[in-house]
């Protein structure tokens, strides 16, 4: 990973730890959905990837029993020290933590029936370097199940406060090949790359998400905790910049006064992919 992505996400690694319970039960459906599409077996390695607080892989956790395990990683430390917290309020045993590039896994060939990634493959500078990775680590038979975000049109959630930014000159407009949420928003480009890896596509479903706040007051305070983009940007404007973004993106957003709960739409894709037998 590059260093500038390293220290970007590292940058807002104490905000998604502060924001966790809230963003966990929001999306909650999506992880327990790759869950079941991995279907973990008592026994299993699974070996989880970009994961934040872990809560995808610890879902995981009860169908491997204690004679599995699951390796809970991310490539920022402080993000992984969350996910550590994290499974000591859950008293979980069966879970060891590693810093790890998905790009680069020091893991042996072979090494895991199962890997879990939500959000992390669009996020590297090279997915399919990444994937190609995961297909190594990965047993004969098995499996991967990922998610990655829609087009940035279908996830106004997200979206929005870019194009706000841009509009303003205050960050460059995205480059669609550089990482970022929707940079594999395009359905066919994931398929080639899960081929492309070598591995057998299963599932590649599109699903709902609703991002719900209780006031736009709470959706701004959470985007300046969890985007690493929007956080530099506004750490560089003086305040009546920053009110001017504020107001702007609250009319982008349809102007919602400003107490009244504020309910966003996204759509995620969820992939399941095999290695071959």
């Amino acid at each position: 990973m590059s260093d500038e992505l390293r220290e970007g996400w590292r940058s807002v690694a104490a905000g998604w730890e502060r924001r966790r319970d809230a963003m966990w039960e929001m999306t909650q459906p999506v992880s327990k959905r790759l869950v079941e599409l991995l279907a973990p077996e008592p026994g299993e390695t699974l070996l989880e990837l970009a994961a934040g607080s872990g809560d995808t892989g610890y879902l995981a956790t009860e169908r491997i029993g204690p004679e599995g395990r699951l390796i809970t990683s991310d490539f920022v430390p402080e993000i992984v020290d969350s996910a550590r917290r994290r499974a000591a309020t859950l008293a979980l045993e069966n879970v060891e933590f590693q810093v790890l590039d998905a790009q680069a896994l020091d893991l042996p060939d072979t090494s895991v029936d199962g890997v879990l990634c939500r959000w992390g493959y669009m996020l590297t500078d090279d997915p399919a370097r990444a994937l190609a990775e995961t297909r190594r680590v990965l047993r004969p038979g098995g499996r991967v199940s990922f998610t990655v975000w829609g087009s940035a049109p279908e996830n106004p959630w997200a979206s929005t406060a870019g194009r706000v930014l841009v509009g303003r000159g205050l960050a460059e407009p995205p480059d669609p090949d550089a990482p970022g949420p929707f940079r594999l928003g395009d359905r066919a480009r994931v398929d080639e790359l899960v081929a492309a890896a070598d591995l057998e596509l299963a599932v590649h479903e599109d699903f709902p998400v609703a991002f719900r706040y209780a006031s736009f007051d709470d959706y701004w305070e959470t985007s300046r905790d969890l985007s690493h983009t929007l956080k530099r940007a506004l750490d560089a404007l003086g305040d009546d910049e920053i009110a001017g973004v504020r107001t702007e993106l609250s009319q982008a957003l349809g102007g919602t006064p400003s107490g009244d709960p504020l309910e966003l739409s996204g759509i995620t894709q969820i992939v399941l992919a095999r290695r071959a037998a």
